[in-house]
């Protein structure tokens, strides 16, 4: 059963990111400041980056939003991790056009959830005429922060000690975004996160499904050169019925533009065909579905990517009510340009084993 988050969070959820941690678990304290800096210490400008939430800072912050949008944006927990940390799942308007987005399926990715946050106040908390026809031309859900675990351990994959995994890591947990296969049932799926998500979409029959993730730094070759910051693709397996690949790419063209336009460097990411990847199995499933990859940039450009993934979240939501989106023509999206090499040097975790895998 869930509870509005209003009515319902219990002082257990709201302080889910300090859960006990388990023996032989490596500790990493969440930043409250990107950098380092705890909260009300400013760290040196060149240092400071975005504002990132600890999962107990996410569930007051989307209560705040609740209250501040007058219920407009209602909250529930639609299951929990593995550990048991809530997953958050937030809801806009009663419109027949239904949307949803995913964040951070992998728990060291964390800049699309602060982007959701970011277009909930938009679209709930603005109460003008546009705004309100939006909200009755569409209903959107936002899974904010599909990995609580993992984000509180700072690492890609949920926290399961146990795991054995086919995708992920032996002794610490499973890749959530190899466990959406549609042949699988959610029963019998092993990853909670996973499974929660393939109830949350069947019960909510969106017709278009966006999953946000982050990936390294790469630049378009020579002559262009330009360093890459954004990445998108549709899906690209086997199975996916002609109609669903068509809106995907439509809706792979609108985003595009609209991250074009507010300054962001767009490529086509390299993703691969396994239908358990989150981009592949919802569009098997029917529905339009895209992958949005944020490039890990320097702190200092964080709030960047942040608010040029917010922009392409609320402007989708006002193509999909508008019927906007019928118009675009779909093989645009294949003139996208590939994505570059990394950028030398560009070490983290995010760079390594994603040219043919999401996330």
């Amino acid at each position: 059963m869930t509870r509005p988050l209003a009515a319902g969070i219990s002082a257990a959820a709201l302080v889910a990111g300090a859960l006990a941690i388990p023996a032989g678990a490596t500790i990493n304290a969440p930043a409250l400041v990107s950098g380092g800096a705890p909260a009300g210490v400013t760290a040196p400008a060149a240092q400071t980056g975005a504002r990132l939430h600890s999962n107990a800072e996410l569930a007051r912050e989307l209560k705040r939003i609740e209250r501040a949008s007058h219920g407009r944006v209602r909250v529930r927990s639609i299951g929990t991790s593995n550990q048991g940390r809530p997953l958050w799942f937030a809801t806009l308007g009663t419109g027949s056009k239904r949307v949803m987005y995913v964040t951070q399926q992998h728990g060291d990715e964390p800049l699309g959830t602060e982007s959701a946050l970011l277009a909930l106040r938009t679209l709930g908390t603005k109460n003008d005429r546009a705004s309100r026809d939006l909200r009755s031309k569409i209903t959107l859900g936002v899974l904010v922060r599909a990995n609580p675990d993992g984000h509180h351990y700072n690492w890609r994959y949920n926290y399961d000690p146990d795991a054995r995994p086919e995708y992920g890591e032996a002794g610490k947990g499973y890749d959530i975004n190899r466990y959406h296969d549609p042949a699988v049932r959610p029963e019998d799926n092993p990853v909670p996160e996973a499974a929660a998500i393939r109830r949350r979409h069947a019960a909510f029959r969106p017709s278009i499904m966006v999953d946000f993730h982050m990936q390294g730094r790469y630049a378009f070759p020579p002559p262009d050169g330009r360093e890459i910051t954004t990445s998108i693709l549709w899906p690209t397996a086997e199975g996916v019925p002609a109609g669903a690949l068509k809106v995907s790419k439509q809706v792979g063209v609108r985003v595009h533009d609209t991250f074009t336009r507010a300054g962001a460097v767009v490529s086509q990411y390299p993703g691969g065909s396994y239908q358990g990847i989150a981009r592949n199995a919802y569009g098997i499933l029917g529905g339009a579905s895209l992958l949005v990859e944020l490039s890990d940039l320097p702190l200092a450009r964080q709030e960047f990517q942040i608010r040029t993934a917010s922009v392409s979240m609320v402007d989708l939501a006002r193509a999909a009510a508008s019927g906007a989106l019928d118009g675009i023509d779909p093989t645009r999206a294949d003139a996208i340009p590939p994505r570059g090499p990394a950028l030398p040097g560009a070490s983290d975790a995010a760079s390594t084993g994603s040219a043919t895998a999401d996330g």
